[in-house]
């Protein structure tokens, strides 16, 4: 077959399972259950604010008449976020192919990255090391970056470590490791502090331990690491020596089944959240997979998502989720009823 027809079949079909799970999506009904009636999810707020349209100030109308409106920073196509306080974390963009801080509700870019001018065209993931420095990764770069903890500098964490497509990275305070998805090679690799390699975790396959194209890893307080396997369309916990503890999820178009997972976090109560971006919807689970409730659903609005990607939870469980295609961070807190 010619490589140009099949290539159109391929992106053709693409579209269509895409229209398919989207129609699909709006199936998904909340189920009425105890821990529903325990726990709410409440939205508290976005970045950037929805009347912030980002008005050249009045006083500056002749310099930007003389020399242009100087060019604003502004998130495009948030990916992953993480908290460093209640009033500072730091967002990947892979549409800006930056990083941006946010502090006191201003968005800025590092100065190191202002400075280098560094472009990273393919972010997915980052974390924070006891040191507070930041760790995050760039799948087509094959490389995770180490930023220190006033994001003045920038370094290679490890130049000479191989790496295929990492993704998901994340930092266990229990063994002082750093857990790093290789997405191309269906595998996890583990790391010490220094960025040398201590052991890898499965290879490509549908058995328990054994992984389809991975992305995502949160780690939580007991050092139990909890992962999406993406196109086997289900979740992998494991604990702290890197044994599976439990296996749960499936493709389908209903509540508590899989579409396009991407983000991954659990809150103080040991609850599983997970952003689906084709379902526009965070679903909530416990530790055995059984779905407890969900929020959200496609929109604009506030509590509304398109195709949400990355999802993090603070040691006060609020929700930060990326609002990828809505271009903005929104901001949840779960309460007790």
């Amino acid at each position: 077959m010619n490589p140009c027809i099949r290539n159109i079949k391929f992106v053709i079909s693409f579209v269509l399972f895409i229209l398919y799970f989207q129609s699909n999506a709006q199936k998904i009904t909340p189920i009425k259950n105890d821990t529903t009636e325990r726990y709410q999810v409440k939205w508290v707020s976005q970045f950037p604010k929805a009347n912030n349209k980002r008005n050249p100030s009045k006083k500056n109308w002749l310099s930007n008449f003389l020399f242009g409106r100087r060019n604003l920073p502004k998130i495009t196509k948030p990916l992953a976020i993480i908290a460093l306080d209640s009033l500072n974390f730091l967002i990947l963009d892979q549409g800006s192919a930056t990083i941006f801080n946010i502090g006191d509700n201003k968005l800025k870019v590092p100065k190191i990255l202002k400075k280098k001018k560094e472009k990273f065209p393919s972010l997915v993931s980052l974390c924070k090391l006891p040191s507070n420095e930041i760790l995050f990764t760039d799948s087509r770069l094959n490389r995770i970056y180490r930023m220190n903890e006033k994001l003045k500098t920038l370094t290679i964490f490890n130049d000479s470590l191989s790496l295929e497509q990492p993704t998901g990275i994340a930092y266990s305070k229990v063994s002082n490791e750093i857990w790093v998805i290789e997405t191309k090679a269906h595998k996890i690799s583990i790391l010490n502090e220094q960025g040398n390699l201590i052991k890898t975790i499965g290879k490509r396959g549908t058995k328990p331990g054994e992984f389809n194209f991975p992305t995502s890893i949160w780690i939580d307080q007991l050092g139990n690491a909890y992962i999406i396997d993406a196109m086997n369309f289900r979740v992998q916990v494991f604990d702290k020596n890197g044994k599976v503890i439990s296996v749960f999820g499936e493709v389908g178009n209903a509540t508590g089944y899989f579409s396009r997972p991407k983000g991954i976090a659990t809150d103080s109560h040991g609850n599983i959240y997970i952003s689906d971006a084709l379902f526009h919807t965070v679903q909530v689970f416990d530790i055995s997979g059984n779905f407890l409730y969900q929020f959200g659903k496609q929109g604009r609005g506030q509590g509304e998502f398109w195709m949400p990607s990355g999802i993090y939870i603070d040691n006060k469980d609020y929700i930060y989720v990326a609002d990828s295609y809505n271009s903005r961070i929104q901001i949840f807190k779960l309460l007790k009823r």
